[in-house]
């Protein structure tokens, strides 16, 4: 099952069918270990061939409504929004955790970098804060090495 604020963003994005769709996929790769499309379709629970599953499968995982820019962002926004006010606080306590939370934590900041990883080159934008990074978009570079942009 999705965290209740995923659940909201994505019934708003998907039509129903593509939010189970997506639910069954999350639990299978969960349970099962495994990404692989040839294993996720042979065990997802479709009353249909098995490369009718992989066909179906294909589709859904390229529709535009899965895009980073549609949902990882609207997750991202949401998830800063909720950290930085939490819930069932009245204002004093609201001020106090705010407070303790830039003393903690120090400030955020935004990182570019690229990088080689398992020899493909990726252009990353993270967001740092104190010890914790997250990753909010990577893109993958045709060229290999370092590049002067000047």
């Amino acid at each position: 099952m999705l965290p209740q604020s995923y659940q909201k963003i994505f019934r708003k994005h998907l039509s129903e069918q593509q939010y189970l769709t997506l639910e069954i996929l999350l639990l299978l790769i969960q349970a099962h270990r495994q990404v692989k499309l040839s294993k996720l379709a042979s065990l997802f629970p479709q009353p249909i061939k098995y490369e009718s599953r992989k066909r179906n499968l294909q589709r859904f995982l390229g529709i535009n409504k899965l895009c980073i820019k549609l949902l990882w962002f609207l997750l991202i926004k949401y998830w800063i929004r909720q950290s930085l006010t939490p819930q069932q606080l009245n204002r004093e306590q609201r001020r106090f955790f705010h407070k303790k939370q830039y003393q903690k934590y120090g400030y955020w900041m935004v990182a570019l970098d690229r990088t080689q990883w398992k020899g493909q080159n990726i252009f990353m934008v993270t967001l740092v804060w104190g010890t914790h990074a997250l990753p909010l978009y990577w893109e993958t570079l045709n060229h290999v090495g370092n590049r002067d942009l000047a």
